[in-house]
């Protein structure tokens, strides 16, 4: 089978695509295969990885057009056509390329953020955008003597949420993230609403203030396919929708003084 890999030099701004031909081994990933070619064909190949086990989402790619966790798609599954999903059009996933899908794998960086090396992207504008939403905990009650006690309930709600890697598979399939350079983005705002239903924090509307504009909660154009994209099954969409609808009952919407 081939990979059909993109290339990219920012000194000079040139990009094309490589393919190389590898024989695969039983469940090889994506992320494996890409270790072949830099180690057996062309050693100059630039990806990002860390562990390996989907937990850091450091190896997020497009493949097959569709944002995925390098470290966790398989060659096999991809050659058979599994694991497609239907998403709307974004930047990134209409451009024109061709590749046979039945012997062939095509593989490039996320789109919507900057190109730094071949699959390597430039994240600073990602993780500007999730520490804008200041995604730290902060206490409502001073520290106590034993830990902070929650209902199973509340701790199931929080952990839709904090399952998120940072991998910014979601923002680079958000139709909005690619038009809109301001817009928060799904990951950024699925983490301040994780930390709004924390029962922990202060019971009141100052996290959701944090993103009450058109770059925030507002921007959202409702395209879901943060969700269908999330490796971890994140669903920024629900968050943003339970916000704006608590927005909209408080009366505190940007089209109105607060």
């Amino acid at each position: 089978m081939r990979l059909k890999v993109f290339r990219f030099d920012r000194e000079t701004g040139e990009s094309r695509y490589d393919t190389f031909e590898i024989e695969p081994s039983a469940g090889m990933t994506v992320l494996s295969a890409l270790f072949k070619i830099q180690e057996e064909l062309d050693d100059s190949l630039a990806f990002r990885y860390s562990c390996r086990g989907a937990v850091c989402g450091s190896c997020a790619m497009l493949i097959n057009k569709i944002p995925g966790l390098a470290c966790r798609v398989r060659i096999e599954s991809l050659l058979k056509g599994e694991g497609k999903i239907k998403l709307r059009p974004f930047p990134g996933m209409e451009e024109t390329v061709s590749w046979d899908p039945e012997d062939e794998v095509l593989v490039e960086p996320l789109p919507s953020l900057p190109k730094v090396k071949d699959l390597i992207v430039d994240m600073d504008k990602f993780f500007e955008f999730y520490r804008a939403v200041e995604p730290t905990f902060k206490p409502a009650s001073k520290p106590l003597e034993r830990e902070r006690l929650m209902q199973p309930d509340a701790v199931k709600q929080l952990e839709m949420y904090t399952n998120c890697v940072l991998c910014a598979a979601c923002v680079s399939a958000c139709p909005v993230s690619g038009k809109e350079k301001d817009f928060l983005g799904p990951a950024a705002l699925a983490k301040l609403y994780r930390f709004h239903i924390d029962p922990r924090e202060p019971d009141d509307k100052s996290r959701l203030m944090l993103a009450n504009s058109k770059s925030g909660w507002w921007g959202c154009e409702f395209h879901a396919n943060c969700r269908a994209v999330c490796p971890k099954g994140v669903p920024p969409i629900e968050g943003i929708g339970k916000a704006r609808k608590e927005l909209k009952k408080s009366g505190k919407t940007p089209e109105q003084k607060f």
